[in-house]
């Protein structure tokens, strides 16, 4: 029997950054299924198609092939026809592209099983919008992680800025809002604590709190 903690949250929560670290504290795999959104959204952009509910996403669908695997060190590599793009989806226009993709049901339901047999073969820290309500219901720890518009906007800017990207703060956290409104307004799936979840603010934590606070929910959950 596998262990699954659903972890979701809107974007900028730090959600990837602290999953990640408290999954290799625990000696979980940790699953990003927003990178798999991305990757979808991805390769629409790469074909011109634009991220809404059209025969021309049913049938971009059918063409690609998206997987998850895993190096050595156990840092998760996103695979699009078995190419590694996990260095092309990170930019804030993938992020607007995969908030728009991923409100589409046939795009949800692509991917559905993907990450639920992760969770089935490992024990897994899942991280997403829906994980808790939706792909894994099911899941011995929810949690819901959030933060206010303004330091998740904050922690996004110093990390674009970090990599030497050319980014304005007001629109970043112009996309943060935005995308909060598409998340949890979109009709499929749309973002929500889950029923029974811990929700834990971070706005007032530093990175390594976060961390701490997320292992002690699970620890005591479990």
């Amino acid at each position: 029997m596998y262990t699954a903690v659903a972890l979701d949250g809107p974007a900028g929560a730090g959600k990837s950054s602290i999953a990640k670290r408290a999954a290799k504290e625990l000696d979980f795999i940790y699953v990003d299924t927003g990178a798999l959104y991305r990757t979808v959204g991805y390769a629409a952009t790469l074909e011109g198609i634009e991220p809404v509910d059209s025969p021309e996403v049913d049938s971009l669908l059918t063409r690609i092939a998206v997987d998850l695997t895993f190096n050595d060190r156990g840092e998760q590599i996103v695979l699009l026809n078995g190419e590694d793009v996990s260095s092309f989806i990170r930019t804030p226009e993938a992020s607007m592209t995969a908030s728009k993709i991923s409100a589409i049901p046939k795009v949800r339901a692509f991917l559905l099983d993907l990450q639920r047999n992760m969770a089935k073969t490992h024990n897994v820290i899942m991280d997403g919008r829906d994980i808790g309500t939706v792909v894994l219901p099911d899941a011995q720890v929810k949690i819901f992680l959030t933060a206010s518009p303004e330091a998740r906007a904050g922690r996004r800017y110093k990390e674009l800025i970090e990599k030497g990207m050319n980014v304005n703060y007001k629109d970043i956290l112009k996309d943060v809002i935005a995308r909060d409104y598409n998340d949890s307004h979109r009709e499929t799936a749309p973002l929500k604590p889950a029923e029974g979840c811990v929700t834990v603010d971070t706005t007032e934590l530093d990175f390594e709190q976060s961390v701490a606070k997320i292992i002690s929910v699970i620890k005591e959950k479990l």
